[in-house]
């Protein structure tokens, strides 16, 4: 005799698993546009004419600053077009030192109250809108990053297509350093595949990563950066939709990020992404859907859709729960998504999962034997999303800033002869 709390439980969890899947089909769906051929821009006709603010923010940042501004000088762009700032926030070591020795402006920055790359960010947009020198566009980076030399170049090409906010490619510039790296760099790689391009190929917006990204200057004065959240990358990605105004993308302009080493490093830089992201969804979810229905916006639909993921990703682990616990005991209460379809299907969904990552970065030229094993311990990396999540969200009136401590030494010469 099935009791009523055990109907209540079934018709829950029906609806839970259902409503993930559904979301899940509306996520894949999009991906599959990443296996349209890409179409190569034509760099060549459009001379170089756009002027760039490049700014890195920077904190405590000693042991590698000096290898992102090489990177930077080094751009296959005329220098006068050009010109290096560094944010000094809040350094206490030789970041400011080091950026000067190499050719860098640098700005100093010391507030105790307002910290975090958000602020630091703003305080700097605003010296660069009173400066008698005139740029069209500010390109933003990280202090651990590196550079390709034609970075600037597909900005250029963008800009001067009519494009007003741009996100490079983001790679890996230690994807074996640690299983933590390179699980970090496999799920880079997959979002620019399977995220980033096909919402391009679709005019949707692209999201930005937080570096690597470039701004039409007079959008950025008219709208104002204004986001200072703990993730003003994804912040100002929802400020630009609500504005009519989306992120396009950069697929051969890339930039190498230094991918945190350990378990701890990265449980503690994935907490802020998600408290940043669980601050966003309830500042922007409801105006988003509000403008997508009421003005037909697909773009703002997107957006707010992708807003849900740390709920989403909360329900898909406790789903994932249910289902192994309803293959081994199948008198639970619990709704199994497997009763839609028959075993083989999911046998060949479950194929397909294991094989479906390897394929797409077998495309990107990005597969070796380290990366297969790399696949093996990935999914541990991606389980431990759900408590991070949990934790993000719980805690996502926290706004205090966690530093990411950056020690890879390495410059682009190096990188690019590896």
């Amino acid at each position: 005799m099935i009791s009523q709390f055990d109907s209540i439980l079934f018709f829950v969890t029906q609806v839970l698993q259902v409503f993930i899947f559904t979301i899940g089909c509306y996520f894949f769906c999009i991906s599959v546009f990443a296996w349209r051929k890409k179409k190569k821009r034509d760099t060549c006709n459009i001379p170089p004419i756009k002027s760039f603010a490049l700014v890195i923010a920077a904190h405590n940042e000693e042991k590698v600053i000096k290898h992102i501004v090489e990177s930077l000088n080094m751009i296959s762009y005329p220098k006068e077009l050009f010109d290096i700032f560094v944010i000094a926030d809040n350094c206490s070591d030789n970041t400011a030192k080091i950026a000067l020795e190499h050719n860098a402006i640098v700005y100093e920055r010391f507030d105790e109250e307002k910290r975090g790359k958000g602020f630091a960010l703003d305080w700097m947009f605003k010296k660069i809108f009173a400066m008698e020198k005139k740029y069209d566009a500010v390109c933003i980076f990280d202090a651990d990053n590196l550079v390709s030399s034609n970075f600037l170049i597909e900005m250029n090409t963008h800009l001067c297509s009519g494009h007003k906010v741009i996100q490079g490619y983001i790679d890996s510039k230690n994807p074996y350093d640690s299983w933590i790296s390179c699980s970090y760099s496999i799920a880079f790689w997959l979002a620019n595949r399977l995220f980033q391009l096909p919402r391009y190929y679709l005019g949707l917006s692209c999201g930005i990563c937080g570096t690597g990204f470039c701004i039409d200057l007079k959008l950025l004065e008219k709208i104002g950066w204004g986001t200072t959240s703990l993730t003003e990358d994804l912040e100002f990605t929802m400020k630009l939709a609500l504005n009519g105004q989306k992120v396009y993308w950069s697929h051969d302009a890339i930039v190498y990020d230094e991918k945190p080493l350990t378990l701890k490093q990265s449980w503690k830089q994935r907490v802020r992404w998600m408290q940043g992201h669980s601050d966003c969804a309830g500042k922007y979810f409801l105006p988003l859907f509000s403008k997508a229905f009421k003005e037909s916006n697909f773009v703002a639909f997107d957006c707010g859709m992708y807003l849900f993921q740390p709920v989403r990703f909360i329900f898909l682990g406790l789903t994932t729960l249910m289902m192994w616990v309803q293959t081994f005991y199948p008198d639970s209460p619990f709704f199994s998504i497997q009763y839609i379809f028959p075993a083989t299907a999911w046998y060949i969904l479950a194929l397909c999962q294991i094989i479906y990552g390897p394929l797409v970065l077998f495309t990107e030229k990005k597969f070796n034997l380290q990366l297969l094993v790399g696949f093996v311990l990935y999914p541990l990396y991606c389980l431990t999303w759900l408590p991070i999540t949990i934790q993000g969200v719980i805690s996502k009136d926290n706004k205090t800033w966690a530093h990411t401590v950056h020690t890879r030494d390495i410059s682009i010469k190096e990188l690019e002869n590896a």
